[in-house]
């Protein structure tokens, strides 16, 4: 099967083989494969299918560790964005230094490279790479770049090696005939592939050809597809890897909806970071603060609205807080992924209603062991719960650990929790937000009514009347 991309019309499939001589045939296309790890893995397609000489300026494998640290200078790890980077720019510039003057006029150049850890002879490493691509989209143009990070999920090193020359060639094709189209670029990064071979949770978008691409959509497009489970990055919009984000930090983290952030969902961090921050295992240590939101939450309306996702994005940022991107709407999952990339302790805070529906058995009847095999996932780490109370606007009591009401035959398994620290109750809180849910801040906005104003941090009510978020544009236009 082929998929045509350089048509309107629907399209059709494209084979590894065809991807990698349509980019050998294509005359403006000449650069070097620069491969660190698990051999020439994307190389070799160029090689096999023909007309690589008219491709390839050069290949290169610095598989010992002096000899690249002599190429691309030093790095504290080989298998690091750092790295990868240093390839690039290396190798990149040695064309253009070389080759500009002589064909500069009619040919595009590029460099392909990336630094992998496939599967090890005893089967112990974490089985990744980093593989990017810099490239002129036209002969004399200034420079493009795609950056991603997979991770190989086959069992064996030669299946990994064979996933990774296909995503390698992938990249490739899709820089040279889909820069035009990033969301397509993503979209057939795993042609030839399934997300049950590669995972690619990070990639980024830089350079002229990418000018208008917000690179936070590319994020929500990984989730989106499925080609990972969750993608993140930081305030200041740049994409952020969670495996270096994340190595050995303690990890605080608020899952909400955060339309828009307000001043309760600053509170609750507040709160749980001072209590967390005090645990023997945490004091002391930086604490990665972070904002989660799940897709099943971005779709909660039907399709995602993008606008909708880039005005949360933009109030998380506006509290300069990393977002997370996660396809875990279980909490148990979350807390999975988590717990990949640190060792140190986990916190997840939330409010007393979500608490109560976390102990809710039909939300776990796809689990064979139920609620039990979700509570011991969940908690398999020690990791911590921070409850903040729910105020009832009608008779003003509050809903705490204390007074939760949970269903009976779990009590015993709630106690337990709460006796042994699961669970932890936030007593710290300030009165003044007790009385502010994002549902009537909603209102508030669409409905003129100004009071709106007090109840976000100040950063967060400039970016909704800036750009209009909200329905604050359709109120004021009326």
């Amino acid at each position: 099967m082929r998929r045509n991309y350089r048509t309107n019309s629907e399209p059709e499939l494209i084979d590894t083989h065809h991807k990698a001589l349509d980019v050998n045939l294509d005359p403006r296309r000449y650069g070097t494969f620069a491969e660190i790890g698990a051999g020439q893995e994307v190389v070799r397609w160029f090689f096999r299918v023909g007309g690589g000489a008219g491709t390839i300026a050069k290949s290169i494998s610095a598989y010992d560790m002096k000899v690249s640290d002599a190429i691309y200078g030093r790095a504290s790890r080989y298998v690091c964005r750092e790295r990868l980077q240093a390839m690039l720019d290396y190798e990149h510039r040695l064309n253009l230094d070389r080759l500009r003057e002589v064909r500069g006029d009619t040919t595009a150049f590029f460099a392909f490279a990336d630094t992998v850890s496939a599967r090890n002879f005893k089967g112990t490493n974490e089985c990744h790479g980093w593989m990017g691509i810099k490239f002129q989209a036209h002969p004399r143009d200034e420079d493009s770049q795609i950056i991603i990070h997979v991770r190989m999920l086959d069992v064996e090193a030669a299946l990994q090696q064979e996933a990774l020359g296909i995503v390698g060639v992938n990249l490739v094709y899709g820089a040279c005939a889909l820069s035009h189209e990033p969301d397509q670029l993503i979209v057939s990064l795993l042609d030839g592939l399934s997300t049950s071979r590669i995972e690619i949770d990070m990639i980024e978008f830089s350079g002229i050809a990418f000018r208008h691409v917000d690179n936070r959509l590319m994020s929500l497009k990984l989730v989106e597809l499925g080609l990972s489970g969750a993608a993140m990055f930081a305030a200041d919009g740049e994409v952020l890897m969670p495996s270096e984000f994340m190595y050995k930090k303690p990890i605080l983290v608020e899952r909400g909806s955060f339309r828009p952030v307000c001043n309760v969902n600053l509170d609750m961090l507040r709160c749980a970071y001072e209590k967390f921050s005090q645990l023997p295992s945490v004091q002391g240590k930086e604490v990665i603060q972070v904002m989660e939101v799940t897709m099943s939450n971005l779709k909660a309306g039907g399709e995602i609205d993008l606008r909708d996702f880039l005005a949360r994005a933009d109030v998380m940022s506006a509290c300069g807080m990393p977002v997370l991107i996660s396809d875990y709407s279980e909490y148990y999952r979350l807390a999975a992924y988590l717990s990949r990339y640190t060792k140190e302790s986990i916190a997840i805070t939330m409010g007393a209603g979500s608490l109560q529906e976390l102990f809710d058995e039909k939300y776990y009847t796809a689990l064979e062991g139920g609620v039990l095999e979700s509570f011991g996932r969940l908690f398999k780490n020690d990791l911590k719960i921070y409850c903040y109370p729910l105020l009832n606007q009608t008779t003003g009591e509050l809903m705490t650990c204390d007074n939760l009401q949970i269903a009976p035959d779990l009590r015993k398994l709630y106690g337990y929790l709460l006796d042994r620290g699961g669970i932890n109750s936030l007593d710290n809180y300030s009165n003044d937000c007790l009385r502010i849910f994002s549902r009537e801040i909603l209102k508030k906005i669409k409905s003129g009514d100004t009071s709106w104003e007090t109840m976000v941090p100040v950063a967060v009510a400039d970016i909704i009347k800036n750009k209009s978020y909200f329905g604050y544009e359709a109120k004021h236009k009326e």
